[in-house]
């Protein structure tokens, strides 16, 4: 399945599903605890995975996650850019799939595991798809750099070995203003052959 921002990431609920009962339901249906004081907006208890660890914090319900990754939990990788889910910039992983993380409401995490940038590399270096985009020069400003590793793992879950176009499509909805793109999608074809070849050893996931 192609990597398609516009139908592939999920629109901000509207304002009736924010109004007091709304906000309840959709929280109740995910497991969310709702607290309000007179003092302060109505809470919500968020408790998620993020790269591997459990995360428990309280959140306003309209936190879009972009800023609770970055603000609250200081991961950073993930970058503001267009904030309209069209530059791939603020691309994380839900549940193994690419979201706009600048356009996803924070309680859509809830009881599900987000992946960050910061969470790919490990105890032995870097990820092969991070080191196929440092060895392929597929890396410039590096603002969107994150974004389109994300994407890659996502692809390579999906298709182990995608062909030039299949790695086009899957990537149109991450843009890159300095390497022009050839280098990017070099990189991508050598991740595959590294991640095939690591997988086989039981090393990368």
């Amino acid at each position: 399945m192609p990597h398609e921002m516009a139908s592939t990431y999920r629109s901000s609920p509207s304002p009736s599903a924010l109004g007091e009962g709304g906000r309840g339901v959709r929280a109740a249906a995910r497991g969310l605890e709702v607290r309000a004081t007179t003092d302060n907006p109505p809470l919500i208890l968020l408790e998620t995975t993020v790269n591997g660890q459990p995360v428990s914090l309280e959140i306003e319900p309209r936190a879009i996650l972009l800023d609770v990754l970055r603000d609250d939990l200081g991961l950073t990788g993930a970058k503001r850019s267009c904030d309209t889910q069209v530059c791939g910039a603020c691309t994380v992983l839900l549940d193994g799939s690419p979201v706009s993380a600048c356009c996803t409401l924070a309680y859509e995490a809830g009881g599900r595991e987000v992946e960050t940038i910061e969470g790919l590399a490990g105890p032995q270096g870097l990820h092969p798809i991070q080191q196929a985009f440092v060895d392929r020069v597929a890396i410039q400003c590096g603002f969107c750099t994150p974004g389109f590793v994300l994407a890659t793992k996502a692809l390579l879950a999906e298709n182990p070995q995608p062909s030039r176009a299949e790695i086009e499509d899957f990537l149109g909805g991450n843009l890159c203003r300095c390497t022009g793109y050839w280098n990017i999608l070099d990189a991508v074809a050598d991740a595959a052959g590294r991640m095939e070849s690591v997988s086989g050893r039981g090393e990368a996931s």
